[in-house]
């Protein structure tokens, strides 16, 4: 199986998205897995800011050259800031996945959603089944 890079610091979910959780704040994206698996990603639709999402509710999607894939949020909230250098450059997802390549950013509605995730070491279990 290919090293994929997983950050301890993040949560993440069985579809491949991660959050990073800053007090009522979390920072999402998609993994390392998922942007490899995907190859390269031509367009990526944002999510509305000030739309109210629901944890695992579809919030956008990722065009690549072979695929487009649903986008799901990770927790529930309020989109408070979107990552509008994705839509010049949707390629910084594959370049930097955990960092520039954020997609958005959610005021958290109900923090024990948090505990619905994957830590780090349960998501590398979950892609040791998938490889």
């Amino acid at each position: 199986m290919p090293e994929y890079k997983v950050p301890e610091d993040l949560k993440y979910t069985k579809e491949h998205e991660w959050a990073k959780v800053e007090g009522d704040i979390a920072t999402i994206g998609i993994t390392d897995y998922a942007q490899s698996e995907l190859g390269d990603i031509v367009y990526i639709e944002l999510p509305k800011v000030d739309s109210e999402v629901g944890q695992m509710a579809p919030i956008g999607t990722i065009e690549a050259v072979k695929t487009v894939a649903d986008l799901y949020s990770p927790l529930s909230g309020k989109i408070i800031e979107v990552n509008e250098k994705l839509s010049q450059n949707p390629s910084i997802v594959n370049n930097d996945p955990y960092g520039e390549g954020w997609i958005a950013k959610i005021r958290i509605s109900n923090p024990d959603e948090v505990e619905n995730l994957l830590s780090a070491e349960d998501y590398m279990k979950l892609l040791e089944e998938v490889a």
